[in-house]
């Protein structure tokens, strides 16, 4: 059975995850780790779980969830597994950094593979099913484990609240279409961590979310 660590990194305030098992592989979603503190923060929690990571997954690419990339594939020699159609977002990412006044430490490493919907991400004895979720980004997806209750929700839905629409690629009603068919089907235990702020649950959220009413 799978489990889940995470840090909340730089002034983004965003949440990056560790997803583990009894093998001790690991997955590193969105790392968002921008300062060397953050980072070796990171890195001595890993090395003190014993876990080794073998796959470093984007939800999507705007810049708070991608900053810790190259750190991630160079340390754990991964390879960058994005969905294709965030190939623009991620081309961005250092005109977006100039944008917010934020310093590049370091371009972003090659894409290894492409996520595809319909092939689950696996590491260890985990199996992650790939959700396609577009509107806040244009092909933001989060990760849905049936076995353990949870999903990593990117930016797509955060407790009482979902996420932005106005950047680039960004469409209000699509981004509603994509949380109803993709995650208000999901049971109402199933466990909801966002790209940003405290786990919520798929049935508080579809009680009490005012965007999904």
């Amino acid at each position: 059975m799978s489990d889940i660590h995470y840090f909340t990194f730089s002034a983004f305030y965003e949440n990056t995850y560790i997803l583990f098992d009894e093998t001790k592989e690991c997955v590193i979603i969105d790392p968002g780790c921008y300062e060397n503190f953050e980072r070796q923060r990171l890195q001595n929690w890993i090395k003190q779980a014993g876990l080794r990571p073998v796959r470093l997954l984007n939800t999507h690419c705007h810049l708070d969830h991608v900053f810790g990339n190259s750190f991630v594939a160079e340390t754990y020699g991964v390879g960058l597994e994005i969905h294709e159609g965030e190939l623009p977002v991620l081309a961005r990412y250092e005109l977006s950094a100039q944008n917010f006044g934020i310093p590049i430490r370091e371009a972003q490493p090659p894409v290894s593979q492409f996520i595809e919907v319909g092939k689950p991400i696996t590491f260890g004895n985990t199996s992650l099913e790939v959700r396609f979720v577009p509107g806040h980004s244009p092909a933001s997806v989060c990760f849905y484990n049936a076995a353990a209750g949870y999903v990593i929700a990117g930016d797509t839905l955060f407790e009482r609240s979902i996420g932005r629409t106005d950047l680039p690629g960004g469409n209000h009603k699509t981004l509603i279409d994509s949380i109803q068919r993709e995650l208000m089907t999901l049971p109402d235990d199933t466990r909801v961590y966002a790209g940003h702020g405290e786990p919520t649950t798929i049935g508080k959220e579809r009680k009490h979310n005012p965007f999904l009413k």
